[in-house]
């Protein structure tokens, strides 16, 4: 097969959550808050913890084996983690991963993108299956925000849920069910202090772990309105550029940050409120998680059909952004029953 024939098509896709459930009013009970106005102004009711002893690596590697299962494979050529919660500084978690699925030897390393890291991710594979250099590749989104994210901070604790999904990418050829179509990204680092854990890192390895700068801080009006606005112009240039028109695009998967910012979005794009996709309901905001399961559960939900135009976009720390355009292949999803043990 000529590489300029080549594409990367979806067969495969599988997620994870832990089984612990935290709801709005199990949060009001330590937060000065309540279901009502976390719910009014996030759209999010409930969402996941791990328990303590339960890593990214565990949900990442159920999800990894779940969507190996959807597309009927037990290998693949290339292992990719998209994640802000890696299980250490050092080494890299997608190894780990590959070898607890069997598949040591494979490469595989980390990508760090915040909660546009799954989107940078198919970048990625699309590039490498492409390029003619893999045939397959496991890429996975999985985050435990839990173990960031200050407790006592309203601003971000009612947020962010803990989870895990992801995709198999093949060689296929153009037209063929399951089709990346293309795939752009940005990214703006003077953002930077808006969306960041302020210590632990070489520019300030003295900050203590024990310390208020380990933990996850977001300027939630300022990324509101550039979230907006950069997944607003990234989705409608990708739009453009596979020659899609608003009445063509059957969903509208952004990243699960806040009902109103997808809202906002699907508005400025023109799109019918029923084609945009929400998940945040029961899971919140996984981050670098949260574009795949949102996929699996609207695909299980039978929201997504054989041949849907899909248009994904993201906005996340770095500050980062993506879109991507894919033509859904009727893959059905697998749904891990918990996350791996050690």
């Amino acid at each position: 097969m000529n590489t300029t024939d080549v594409r990367a098509v979806v067969t495969g896709i599988g997620s994870c959550l832990p089984p612990d459930v935290v709801t709005n009013d199990d949060l009001s009970r330590v937060l000065d808050t309540t279901h009502d106005w976390i719910f009014s102004r996030t759209g999010i009711a409930e969402r996941r913890a791990v328990r303590p002893g339960t890593s990214t690596g565990d949900l990442g590697t159920a999800a990894g084996a779940a969507a190996l299962e959807s597309a009927g494979r037990r290998d693949c050529d290339l292992v990719l983690l998209a994640t802000t919660t890696p299980d250490q500084r050092c080494p890299a978690t997608a190894p780990q991963i590959a070898a607890r699925l069997g598949l040591a030897g494979v490469p595989a390393f980390d990508l760090s993108a915040v909660c546009s890291g799954f989107v940078y991710g198919l970048s990625v594979a699309g590039a490498m299956i492409g390029a003619g250099s893999y045939e397959s590749v496991l890429l996975i989104g999985a985050e435990t925000y839990s173990t960031i994210v200050d407790p006592a901070d309203r601003g971000t604790a009612v947020l962010f849920g803990d989870g895990a999904a992801a995709v198999v990418l093949e060689r296929g050829l153009p037209g063929t069910p399951g089709e990346l179509l293309h795939v752009e990204l940005g990214s703006d680092g003077a953002g930077a202090d808006l969306i960041a854990i302020p210590g632990g890192g070489s520019r300030a390895p003295h900050l203590a772990a024990d310390s208020a700068a380990r933990y996850f801080r977001m300027d939630g009006r300022e990324v509101y309105a550039q979230a907006v606005a950069a997944m607003t112009r990234s989705a409608r240039s990708v739009a453009e550029a596979v020659g899609w028109r608003t009445e063509q695009i059957d969903a509208f998967v952004g990243h699960q940050a806040n009902a109103r910012i997808l809202r906002a979005v699907g508005r400025r794009l023109g799109l019918a409120e029923e084609r945009v996709v929400c998940r945040l309901a029961e899971v919140g905001n996984t981050a670098g998680a949260s574009i795949p399961l949102a996929l699996a559960q609207a695909a299980a939900d039978d929201r997504l059909s054989k041949g849907d135009r899909v248009l994904m976009t993201a906005f996340g720390g770095g500050l980062t952004w993506g879109s991507a355009a894919m033509v859904w292949s009727g893959v059905q999803p697998v749904q891990a029953d918990g996350p791996c043990p050690v």
